[in-house]
């Protein structure tokens, strides 16, 4: 990732922690739409740890943009299969869709940078893509940072005086059941996908 390495190292702890919460959220949901959706954050938020690592600390090439190709296309395709136990969460889907194919778009983008569009040095080599497609990135950065707003919107009321009966999960629930961690987890994958294209 292109970028100071101190950002790069607070990209890493936050999708980290992001990935392992929706990991531990994962594991404790029953089968169906829950845990596909928690799978799938799960995913997206250790995905985005690895890209996140400074290239002077971690080198991708050769095989690493290939890689990443791979999972998150598979993952886009998957978002978008009917969930086997119930039709439900379709904006979900929608949204981890769109959040897979940015990975694979970032990933092509390192790509072109291992064929020389982009050297450590900084330098530009004519005639390569250099950071993406303006465009493409643009659409990217304005649809996550939507997403960041409205998630930031649907947390204030969970954190806004005492959490109740009602905000709290079902009976027993444990911390990975809560939803206004569940919100909170999207927030930060949100925030740290959109820091991620600005640094293409």
């Amino acid at each position: 990732m292109h970028g100071p390495p101190l950002i790069g190292w607070l990209l890493v702890a936050l999708c980290a922690a992001t990935g392992g919460y929706c990991l531990s959220q994962m594991r404790g949901e029953p089968p169906g739409p829950g845990r596909r959706i928690a799978g799938a954050e799960a995913l997206m938020g250790w995905g985005m740890a690895v890209m996140a690592v400074p290239s002077t600390v971690l080198d991708p090439r050769p095989w690493g943009p290939p890689a990443f190709v791979a999972v998150f296309a598979v993952a886009a395709v998957r978002a978008l299969l009917p969930v086997p136990h119930g039709a439900g969460l379709p904006g979900h889907r929608l949204h981890h869709t769109v959040g897979a194919l940015a990975m694979v778009y970032m990933a092509l983008a390192m790509m072109v940078g291992t064929t020389g569009g982009h050297h450590h040095t900084g330098e530009t080599v004519p005639g390569r893509m250099a950071g993406g497609v303006p465009l493409l990135t643009g659409v990217l950065l304005v649809y996550f940072a939507v997403y960041v707003v409205r998630s930031g919107l649907r947390l204030v009321p969970m954190t806004d005086g005492p959490v109740d009966a009602a905000g709290a999960g079902p009976p027993g629930a444990g911390w990975s059941r809560r939803p206004e961690l569940r919100h909170a987890c999207r927030l930060s994958m949100g925030i740290g996908m959109f820091a991620m294209l600005l640094t293409l």
